[in-house]
């Protein structure tokens, strides 16, 4: 177990030199999520293997505080030296994530700390949803219809995804 000081220089440095950021090529789909209490946003970008469940890389864009941030480069880093299949992301829980960067560090911001978790658990959600409903016979316009209807009425710690997250962009968090 690592010390409260050591805890915060881990989330500092992944705030200041974020660690796969930047879009990614060939996603399966890219989820935007956001935390309306403080205008937090990330947007995940997830790949899986070809023919499999397991995520190949993960990517991340945003905007916000520190420790949304922070934790969306740790998780990032964390997937993509694990590479875990789409059901063992659902599995992750919030608690893990927060015990990972640091219960007493995050302190009351814990939607912040888990921002990218739910963010990355709605992409996961997604691309099962995707692959079931083509499965089926849906039509990729029908797929796009029901996952859009799935997005905005689910939330997950508070948090938003989709559309409803993108209009938040530029507001709160690091630039408030």
């Amino acid at each position: 177990m690592i010390d409260r000081e050591t805890q915060i220089q881990v989330l500092v440095d992944h705030y200041k030199r974020p660690r796969h950021k930047g879009a990614l090529e060939g996603a399966d789909v890219t989820m935007p999520g956001g935390n309306p209490g403080c205008g937090d946003l990330v947007t995940m970008h997830v790949r899986t293997e070809p023919g499999s469940d397991r995520i190949e890389a993960v990517r991340f864009e945003g905007e916000g505080c520190t420790i949304s941030q922070a934790a969306a480069s740790i998780l990032a880093e964390r997937v993509n030296r694990t590479h875990p299949t789409l059901d063992e992301v659902l599995d992750y829980s919030y608690d893990r994530m927060i015990d990972q960067l640091g219960r007493e560090v995050v302190g009351f911001r814990e939607r912040c700390a888990t921002l990218a978790l739910g963010t990355l658990k709605m992409a996961a959600r997604s691309i099962q949803s995707y692959r079931r409903l083509r499965a089926a016979g849906r039509s990729d316009e029908e797929i796009r219809e029901l996952q859009a209807a799935l997005v905005n009425a689910r939330a997950d710690q508070g948090l938003v995804f989709g559309a409803d997250a993108e209009d938040q962009k530029g507001v709160g968090g690091a630039n408030a």
